[in-house]
């Protein structure tokens, strides 16, 4: 898995901040191979997959239960990082709009924001949905849609 650096001139000015390295703390296992199988967004008709999470990161999943609502945060890998505004779901009856204001892949740093609930957890792996993400899609960020969780 290649690794990007991070340079820092100062650590407290963000903007001379080069580059930010994300580690995947899991990846996505669906039966969603490509964009032809995915639906533009989980809620569309997306699967249930299996997140399995790196072993080093077992401990930070104290807590989860089946039934809890998640929200996934991906590195949408195979995304196209070049594209600065389109038409809202590629639909050219809709006016162009910048992607910062769209739930289009197609972005600089391509997030994807993933609301799901656990449907069975399994030692590292658990099960959610439904899910859009693409099979072996790296997970950056797991945290829980409940504000319950904090205490």
């Amino acid at each position: 898995m290649p690794t990007h650096s991070c340079v820092v001139r100062k650590v407290d000015n963000v903007a001379s901040m080069i580059s930010y390295t994300l580690k995947p703390v899991g990846f996505i296992r669906s039966t969603v191979k490509g964009r032809e199988d995915a639906p533009r967004q989980g809620p569309e008709g997306a699967p249930d997959a299996w997140l399995e999470i790196e072993p080093r990161f077992a401990e930070a999943m104290l807590g989860m239960e089946v039934g809890h609502e998640l929200i996934v945060i991906t590195w949408l890998h195979k995304a196209n990082r070049d594209v600065l505004k389109g038409h809202p779901r590629n639909d050219p009856n809709r006016p162009i709009t910048g992607v910062f204001y769209t739930r289009s892949p197609a972005r600089p740093n391509p997030l994807g924001l993933h609301p799901v609930m656990v449907r069975a957890i399994d030692g590292t792996r658990l099960k959610v949905g439904p899910i859009e993400a693409f099979d072996g899609t790296p997970v950056v960020d797991i945290k829980s849609a409940s504000t319950r969780a904090d205490g």
